[in-house]
């Protein structure tokens, strides 16, 4: 019951990671700004989405996740509506940043690092369930909000969603109040202890702050930009909303599997896959820019990436104290985001650079493979403190 709850309230909350994106042709025209820009208000509401992933994760860590979570819930739906109302470019921006970004934040590292507490045997297929409710918001919200905006405009649109999430919110976050059970007892049915690795936890966590990094400078690339791209190839707003559902949607399908994968084989593996495999589509979308091709290249990217992140999570969990697991995740989880938003900001800088999305694709590809050499190093590592155990 409290993974379907947390699913749901992740897949409303989750609004405020997406709708930035869609508007931003709007914005950019309304403001008169260039992409680079126009990209701004993105990158401010990554960093304040990765803030919050820290200061949330550690005040579950103290007091659990309800109270965080509730104030979390108001400052988004705030957030949206002073969005709604900003007469500039700086205005949205901090809109974005301080409130929708910080806001979001409860709904995704917090989130992931409540539940890893509630489930031990399948910890994996819980974790990527309950991150899963972040791509459900990629899949649904930029495919209502073109339609609103055709006759509302995004300012209207940008209001309704924050009553919405204000009354829709609050209450599924009192359905949370319950204490987490932090650790099975050892020895227990499904208790599931700490596993050794060659690496101190400091060393662990830079290790995944930079893999973090580098996979997500690479994912933002056509997450933050495929609707902007879609306008400049001449297929519009809607084809390119679509894309990032399609890619959204996708991504579950991904991100549950991955939780499976998972349990099965480990969680540093299942990484490896995903990043691999989210390099090989990135280079898909260099020549294939047709409407029809772009749409497969796009579910080929969402199949690929989707259970990337909550890898980090499952990687935590399994290798670092339950008591550090709010914290530790927050982190881990705030590389991520810092690399989404460096990364939607650099390849609108390279866009008005060159004209092209081209060059930033192969730069998303060059950071993958720094994400892939991190992970080689991991997997290195484990390996070596298995071999001494055996």
């Amino acid at each position: 019951m409290r993974l379907g709850i947390s699913l749901l309230l992740a897949t409303i909350g989750g609004v405020g990671m997406w709708a930035v994106v869609v508007v931003l042709p709007a914005v950019q025209a309304e403001f008169g700004i260039d992409r680079a820009a126009a990209s701004i208000p993105y990158t401010a509401t990554m960093v304040g989405f990765a803030a919050g992933n820290v200061l949330v994760g550690r005040a579950i860590d103290r007091v659990g996740y309800w109270i965080p979570a509730l104030a979390s819930a108001a400052a988004l739906g705030a957030g949206f509506l002073l969005a709604s109302l900003a007469n500039s470019i700086l205005g949205f921006t901090l809109a974005q940043g301080l409130l929708i970004g910080v806001g979001t934040a409860a709904i995704f590292g917090p989130l992931i690092a409540d539940i890893s507490h509630w489930f031990n045997r399948r910890r994996g297929v819980a974790v990527t369930a309950a991150a899963s409710g972040s791509y459900l918001a990629g899949a649904v919200w930029p495919t209502v909000m073109p339609y609103v905006m055709q006759g509302q405009g995004w300012r209207f649109t940008y209001a309704a969603i924050g009553v919405f999430c204000l009354a829709t919110m609050v209450p599924l976050v009192l359905m949370l109040r319950r204490g987490a059970p932090h650790q099975a007892a050892q020895g227990s049915p499904g208790s599931r202890p700490v596993q050794p690795i060659s690496l101190s936890p400091s060393a662990l966590q830079m290790l995944l702050v930079v893999a973090g990094f580098g996979c997500c400078m690479a994912m933002s690339m056509p997450q933050v930009h495929i609707v902007a791209y879609c306008i400049d190839l001449g297929y519009g707003v809607a084809h390119g909303a679509d894309m990032l559902s399609i890619m959204l949607a996708a991504g579950v399908v991904s991100r549950i599997g991955s939780g499976f994968l998972a349990d099965r084989i480990g969680a540093v593996k299942t990484l490896l896959i995903g990043s691999a495999l989210q390099c090989l589509s990135l280079l898909f979308y260099i020549p294939f820019d047709g409407l029809v091709s772009l749409y497969v290249v796009s579910l080929i990217f969402g199949l690929s990436q989707g259970g990337i992140v909550p890898c980090y999570a499952i990687i935590v969990r399994d290798y670092m104290p339950a008591k550090e697991a709010g914290q530790r995740v927050g982190i881990v989880l705030t590389a991520t985001i810092f690399g989404m938003a460096v990364g939607g900001w650099m390849s609108g800088w390279i866009y008005d650079l060159t004209g092209s999305y081209a060059a930033a694709f192969l730069n998303g590809i060059a950071w993958n493979l720094v994400n892939l050499a991190a992970i080689l190093v991991l997997m290195w590592k484990a390996r070596q403190s298995a071999e001494a155990l055996a």
